[in-house]
């Protein structure tokens, strides 16, 4: 940083900031206050020193005076310091400030409405084919959520902990996480601690819970008796004007930076975001999850749709299903079920007789690999 603000001036002179009042209250999302202005900088060059006057000829005799070593520059009276200069910039519309995050284990404040207990849940795996591969890493963190502001209240308990997989971990899962073959030797989940962690939780919450739920689930069968929330997929991001729903992403609109892929600190990063404000809305993110978890969602499949319409809903977010052979997309409530039916008729079957299918999805059932009820409805 320091490195950003030197380059913006004169290598002649060092600058130094002056006092700038704070007066604008501590942010509670992200603990920082703005500046009123930002700090005059000093850039006063430092004055020459004055040339010495020539020397009078030298005796053709005289010995050489030896070379002196250069005197060493001044240390800068001012101290720098690394806040007040985040501070600074920040205060003006051409900076932005990233602060890494800093894990919160205990939330201030005590509830005012009923409570929710969550567990936040992040995996590391040796790779995406939740048949094949396994968890190299499973993290928790459990906090209770007061129903009347979305926010967690309370002391955060954290589990953290590796699993050998009984088979190599392939390199590129190493780059992504860091973890190895040698950390996870003769490592297994603390089964116990985590079935202590699960109980009395109302919802667990992932990011991208379709990946995480069934290889939880196959690892600890406890999990599919639990309500699931999934953070990238019930929550649209893109309309709460966020340009993508990764995690590092999202927390990087709210001014933090981590470091990613490892299980742990992904769920710190999580639960840092969800406890904001959504920029498009009323109450948190996380007040909107556990919404979300009460309510059922849908898989609809276009039955038979024509192959000319492929495009249309590929364009829709419709994704094709090979075992199934059919277009297939998410829908998260009713109302979105229903105007998905009009759609269909007019856009892909052209409005003939057509009959789709439906599969209700529950809490226990969402993101995981068990099958919903299904119906067929007649468009």
């Amino acid at each position: 940083m320091v490195a950003a603000i030197m380059a913006a001036y004169p290598a002649t002179g060092f600058p130094s900031f002056a006092g700038a009042p704070v007066t604008q209250p501590l942010d509670s999302q992200l603990g920082f206050a703005f500046l009123a202005e930002l700090p005059t900088l000093d850039l006063a060059p430092p004055k020459r020193a004055a040339r010495a006057p020539k020397a009078a000829a030298k005796s053709a005799t005289a010995k050489p005076t030896p070379p002196q070593a250069p005197t060493p520059a001044a240390a800068p009276t001012a101290t720098l310091d690394a806040e007040a200069m985040a501070q600074a910039l920040e205060a003006h519309p051409d900076y932005r400030v990233q602060r890494r995050l800093v894990p919160r284990l205990d939330w201030p404040g005590t509830a005012q409405g009923a409570v929710q207990r969550i567990l936040v849940l992040d995996t590391e795996t040796t790779g995406l084919d939740q048949a094949r591969e396994k968890i190299i890493e499973l993290a928790l963190l459990r906090v209770d959520v007061d129903t009347a502001t979305g926010l967690p209240v309370g002391p955060v308990q954290v589990y953290d902990g590796l699993e050998d997989p009984r088979k190599p971990i392939p390199a590129e899962v190493v780059k992504i996480t860091g973890i190895t073959d040698a950390d996870v030797q003769g490592q297994a989940l603390d089964e116990a601690r985590v079935a202590e962690l699960l109980q009395g939780v109302d919802v667990v919450i992932a990011h991208n819970a379709g990946f995480d739920r069934p290889f939880v689930e196959s690892r600890l069968p406890a999990f599919a008796k639990v309500a699931w929330a999934c953070s990238f997929a019930d929550i649209d991001w893109k309309a709460q004007g966020r340009g993508s729903a990764k995690l590092e992403s999202l927390a990087q609109a709210l001014g933090l930076f981590y470091d990613a892929h490892r299980a742990e600190m992904d769920c710190h990063a999580l639960l840092a975001v969800l406890a904001a404000p959504l920029p498009q809305g009323t109450g948190t993110a996380l007040a909107h999850l556990l919404q979300a978890a009460r309510n059922p969602s849908y898989r609809l499949s276009a039955t038979n749709a024509p192959f000319e319409a492929k495009d249309l809903l590929k364009a829709r977010g419709y994704r094709w299903n090979a075992d199934q052979r059919v277009w297939a997309t998410r829908l998260s409530d009713d109302a979105a079920l229903h105007a998905e039916f009009a759609w269909l008729k007019e856009q892909v079957y052209n409005n003939r007789h057509a009959a789709v299918q439906i599969e209700t999805l529950d809490a226990l059932a969402k993101y995981s690999a068990r099958s919903g009820v299904t119906v067929h409805q007649q468009l």
